[in-house]
């Protein structure tokens, strides 16, 4: 954009007193007639550029001229840069060094190394582009359609996409579901053959319950257990150290609620022989019978 380019010029020539017209269209990537039009304009704005000729000048702010860009502490660059560097995770554009370019946060942007946030986990190659896609069709107001999976089977779907959204350490897309007439997230790494259709949409009202995610989700499904010692790193990880009580024998009992009885016995799975589900009566069951489909499924 053209303001951001004039903006880029005036802190260029802040950052290094003076520089060339050819530098100034390689370093903005427009031609040298771009760049002659610009500082006219700059000039018409009340910025008082000068340009020289001959060897060692070139385009220059007038002596003791100094425009105030600082609107911003270090520490609050060094946070807004720590925000970017995690986007530029899941981007293609590297948002942090351009942002430090245009207001010479060098200093703040040093300070925003000693935090990494990488948002793109193990599978920044599949998420990307799943991203970039996701966020044209929103800009461009476009439906996307997409292959998803989940338990309930396998599914083609066609939704209107309003946001892209970080939650519950995964990423996911909300956008209003044709099919169901209802907004919906999926989970990005739940779809594939995702494409951007020719279809446009008129952008509708959220409803304000529907962008409080989870809002929907209760944990009123109360399951106590026995925990072997060797696995308390993981309950101290999920729900604090304070989740458990220590039992005479050295092994954790707790009491927690989860949101769906499925939930609560691939839970309980995952534990292997490190966990004995004590109650309610049906999660035990359930247990049971799960232990006793894998027993067969290996003896056949």
């Amino acid at each position: 954009m053209k303001i951001d380019r004039l903006i880029g010029i005036i802190t260029t020539l802040q950052q290094k007193k003076t520089v060339t017209a050819p530098y100034l269209a390689e370093k903005f990537e427009v031609s040298r007639r771009t760049i002659n039009r610009d500082i006219e304009d700059l000039c018409k704005a009340g910025i008082p550029i000068v340009t020289t000729q001959g060897a060692g000048g070139g385009i220059s702010l007038m002596e003791g001229f100094s425009l105030d860009t600082t609107v911003f502490t270090k520490q609050e660059l060094a946070a807004i840069f720590t925000g970017l560097k995690s986007l530029d995770s899941v981007s293609g554009a590297a948002f942090a060094e351009k942002l430090a370019e245009k207001i010479g946060g060098d200093s703040a942007i040093k300070l925003a190394d000693h935090m990494v946030i990488d948002l793109s986990s193990y599978y920044r190659d599949d998420l990307v582009p799943k991203l970039e896609q996701i966020k044209r069709a929103i800009g461009e107001s476009k439906c996307i359609a997409f292959h998803y999976c989940y338990n309930k089977g396998d599914a083609d779907k066609v939704i209107e996409p309003y946001l892209i959204v970080f939650k519950w350490s995964d990423w996911y897309v909300f956008g209003f579901c044709r099919k169901q007439q209802d907004f919906r997230m999926y989970k990005l790494r739940r779809l594939w053959n995702l494409r951007i259709t020719e279809e446009t949409f008129s952008v509708r009202e959220i409803p304000r319950e529907k962008k409080q995610f989870g809002l929907h989700m209760t944990d009123d499904y109360v399951v106590s257990a026995i925990y072997d010692p060797s696995v308390k790193y993981r309950l101290v990880e999920e729900y604090g150290p304070d989740s458990f009580t220590l039992q005479e024998d050295g092994k954790l009992y707790t009491e927690w609620g989860f949101t769906t009885q499925q939930g609560a016995l691939e839970w309980f799975l995952s534990f292997g022989d490190k966990v004995k589900v004590l109650g309610p009566s049906e999660m035990v069951e359930q247990m049971k019978a799960v232990l006793i489909s894998m027993q067969n499924l290996y003896q056949t």
